[in-house]
């Protein structure tokens, strides 16, 4: 990490710059594998010395906190606390999500079919026997899919996004296998297990 200590109108010893670069490193590889840059500024106000530190702690993360005390050397402990305590909240604020992303439900995975309709042949003899499916025996296709953990209206929507005609999802409210589809008037039609008469 890039570290540059300054002061306003103050004369910083060597100790105090490498008290900081120090105690900086320590506190950001504590939360972060590598932080990017941090300015540290000393000045100094009426009779007290003030400590302004701003942390460039990774991508899109900027961090500023700033200390006053006695001397320059308890300035920079109270500023360096103040961005101990953000950095501890962003990372806490990280693992909950990371948490929150594990616990929840991964995408059931199943396989998507297409079906080659036989001859007029085929179909009407197959038709004479008992099995009806065997008019479409034949797969052309075949992709993994997942079936998705969803509302009813998130299924909907997801339908019309990849503008397909049918979609099976797992119905976020009660657990079970839906499916929702495009009806022939227009409207989407939705079938619910759970919803049939006991």
């Amino acid at each position: 990490m890039e570290i540059t200590v300054s002061g306003k109108q103050v004369e910083l010893s060597d100790a105090l710059r490498l008290r900081v670069a120090d105690q900086l490193s320590t506190i950001t590889t504590k939360y972060f594998d590598r932080a990017l840059e941090a300015q540290v500024t000393f000045g100094r106000a009426r009779s007290f010395f003030t400590c302004d530190i701003n942390l460039h702690a990774g991508r899109g993360l900027l961090l500023r906190a700033e200390g006053e005390a006695a001397d320059a050397h308890a300035a920079f402990d109270d500023a360096a606390e103040h961005i101990a305590k953000r950095l501890r909240r962003y990372r806490r604020r990280v693992n909950e999500h990371a948490r929150d992303l594990a616990n929840r439900a991964r995408p059931e995975a199943a396989r998507r079919y297409v079906l080659r309709q036989e001859d007029e042949a085929d179909t009407e003899a197959a038709a004479e026997g008992t099995n009806h499916v065997a008019a479409y025996a034949t797969v052309i296709a075949e992709t993994a899919t997942e079936i998705n953990l969803l509302s009813v209206g998130e299924a909907v929507m997801q339908m019309d996004l990849e503008d397909q005609p049918v979609l099976m999802f797992r119905n976020s409210a009660t657990g079970e296998l839906n499916v929702v589809y495009r009806r022939s008037d227009g409207h989407v039609g939705w079938i619910d297990p759970t919803a049939a008469p006991g």
